[in-house]
């Protein structure tokens, strides 16, 4: 749904917050109204946006909660109110009202903040408290006042919690002035066709009733595909205007402004023509140029560039892929733009064309904004085909693009006819992880040796990511209490990492690992578990139902070569290796094994996605859990060992 609002002009008072009464109803509440097993449940969840004024955005929010039991006393007494650069939590106020109708205020020098680690690169600010007295039966409410520095253009306003809300209300005021010929709109997703109601003061207001707890499930869609929200922003109404017209004539305009930042002079054309060397293929004449452009121009706001904000603070902008090639610095639109001008006085045909980012939504071109194409990439005409490059993304191969570009619509800018071209997404093998291990047992059934994985493609780009922000001794932490949420007694050592701000060589991760108990000893049998990699992993899928379909990002595969050392005076029995898993198109698994009378050859071959199809629906749970259970049946298969002799001291 799409609604537009333009009402007169209002200020808003300012007003300290007051309590709404707590009826004696909500007190003696013992069970959630919404869903009949929560611990807790929102009796109402509030906020008013005030975009009166040019230069901010207000929102003020209220919210109570009843809590059920003890359960939900421990969870949702802490509570934390992040922020972001640029937005301010102010005038918190919060207070406990017990079931038989006592008060508790909480008290100003409760409140403090705190980092929310959420990766290793993105860190939150929060304000964070504890609520005083709670108890089974009790209410939790607070209210607080969040201000951004700037017009609410493009807000979402979620309706969906943590808890189940029985109401959940948004009071809306634009910003109105006859200068500003934009109204406020509003699009509506993944929830009823909400109308829209007038307000007190100039407000409007949507509302949702009865709304269940978000629930995160494994390998699901983004959030913003299954929870319910609203998109506001202002915008020119264009009525009469179809979706294909709007995107023409943005293309269009695109296609013109795209020229200046291609633009080819004689030092860009001497630069291609040196990188391409004697290559005559038009695929190797891209790979070089690719190669040139990665390698010879360095991202100075990449974190993984080594620049300081000191250093930052005194470069300029680059004006041109000239200026991008001569200094050898640019940002990773600058890097673009040099690698399409270069590919350009190679004799290909370019543009830069805009793509949305499905780690976010699934953008259907219907829609007639272009808010969700927030991404781009250079497009390279092949022989009648357009190829996609994105050199200015440090950890991308060529041939490849950020897996959440992949399998989008693109929109191809032009003078005459734009186009919609859906983007290719890679193949299992382009994103193989590759693990070798030379391993023993001892008689007690400690296991030892050492490991190696590899990483390419978009598992390799994850891993750079996620690692090259860290010190080698933060590398080495989280490695190793990763290795221990599979096996907690490890004792891992001689942890290194190899190429992890490398842009073109695979990731290597290598360390020493010590497992006591790794085989449980019983009697004169040892058991364990041959494919140690998976030694630990949950299941994929342990629900028995699931809400939301089922989502992969992308296609990838998995290469295991295990070789394990048998301890002295012992022997296998029974050495069977386990049936293959095949799916069709969609994931294959193979156990091979080999073994003599000291040592056992493990490997496993695994791959997910040769369909290319990554989305089904939930309808489709249960044929995917089965073959997913069966994959974990197989991959934590045992085998036995017997004791032939005493062993040797």
């Amino acid at each position: 749904m799409t609604a537009v609002l333009a009402v007169p002009f209002f200020t808003w008072p300012v007003q300290a917050q007051e309590w709404r009464p707590v009826s004696a109803d909500e007190r003696a509440l013992t069970t959630s109204v919404v869903e009949k097993d929560a611990d807790a449940e929102a009796i109402f969840w509030e906020v008013r946006l005030d975009d009166a004024e040019p230069d901010k955005t207000i929102f003020r929010h209220y919210l109570r909660m009843k809590v059920f039991n003890a359960r939900g006393v421990e969870t949702y007494s802490r509570i934390d109110l992040p922020y972001f650069n640029g937005v301010k939590i102010l005038d918190l106020v919060a207070r406990t009202v017990k079931a038989d109708g006592t008060v508790i205020e909480l008290k100003k020098d409760a409140v403090f903040e705190r980092t929310i680690v959420k990766t290793g690169k993105v860190k939150v600010r929060a304000k964070s408290f504890v609520m005083p007295g709670v108890e089974p039966g009790a209410i939790i409410e607070y209210q607080w006042r969040e201000e951004r520095g700037s017009l609410g253009q493009y807000v979402r306003l979620e309706f969906q919690r943590d808890i189940p809300v029985r109401q959940v209300k948004y009071y809306i005021k634009p910003y109105v002035n006859s200068e500003f010929p934009f109204p406020m709109t509003f699009n509506v997703f993944h929830m009823p066709n909400t109308p829209m109601v007038k307000e007190k003061n100039g407000f409007s207001s949507f509302t949702l009733t009865n709304v269940p707890a978000f629930r995160e499930e494994p390998y699901m869609p983004p959030e913003s595909e299954v929870r319910p929200w609203i998109l506001v922003y202002y915008a020119e109404t264009n009525e009469g205007t179809t979706a294909s017209q709007y995107w023409g004539t943005l293309a269009r305009q695109m296609f013109e402004a795209d020229k200046s930042e291609l633009k080819v002079n004689e030092d860009v054309r001497r630069a291609a023509t040196a990188a391409i060397g004697t290559a005559t293929d038009p695929e190797e004449k891209l790979a070089k140029l690719f190669e040139f452009t990665r390698t010879k121009i360095t991202n100075p706001y990449d974190d993984a560039s080594g620049y300081l904000e000191a250093d930052l603070a005194k470069l300029k902008p680059n004006n041109s892929p000239a200026d991008t090639l001569k200094r050898g610095i640019g940002t990773s639109r600058d890097m673009d733009m040099l690698f399409g001008a270069m590919a350009i006085a190679a004799g290909f045909e370019v543009r830069i064309a805009r793509l949305s980012d499905r780690s976010d939504v699934f953008f259907n071109p219907s829609f007639a904004n272009s808010y969700f194409m927030s991404t781009f990439d250079v497009a390279v005409k092949v022989g009648n085909q357009w190829r996609f490059f994105d050199p200015g993304n440090r950890y991308v191969p060529f041939g490849m693009l950020s897996w959440f570009e992949e399998g989008v619509p693109a929109l191809v800018p032009d003078a005459k006819e734009p186009m919609w071209v859906t983007t290719p997404q890679s193949r299992p093998e382009k994103s193989l992880q590759k693990r070798t291990a030379k391993l023993r047992i001892l008689e007690d059934g400690t296991l030892e040796g050492d490991v190696q994985i590899e990483y390419t493609g978009h598992l390799a780009g994850e891993e750079k990511e996620y690692h090259d922000a860290f010190t080698a001794a933060e590398q080495e932490t989280e490695i190793t209490e990763s290795i221990k949420e599979r096996m907690s007694t490890a004792q891992v050592s001689g942890i290194s990492m190899e190429n992890v701000k490398d842009a073109l060589k695979p990731l290597v991760l290598r360390y020493h690992v010590k497992v006591p108990q790794y085989a449980q000893r019983t009697g004169r049998r040892l058991f364990f578990q041959p494919g140690f990699f998976e030694q630990g992993a949950p299941q994929t899928f342990s629900s028995a139902s699931r809400k939301y379909p089922i989502y992969f990002h992308y296609s990838w595969s998995e290469l295991d070569d295990v070789t394990i050392d048998l301890p002295q005076g012992f022997e296998l029995e029974s050495p069977e290796t386990p049936a293959p898993v095949r799916a069709g198109e969609f994931a294959n698994l193979e156990i091979k094994m080999s073994a003599n009378s000291r040592t056992l050859h493990y490997e496993r071959k695994f791959s997910i996605g040769s369909s290319q199809t990554m989305l089904f629906p939930a309808t489709q749970y249960n044929s995917i859990k089965q073959v997913f259970d069966a994959i974990f049946q197989i991959d934590t298969f045992a085998l036995t060992l017997r004791e032939t002799s005493v062993a040797a001291q």
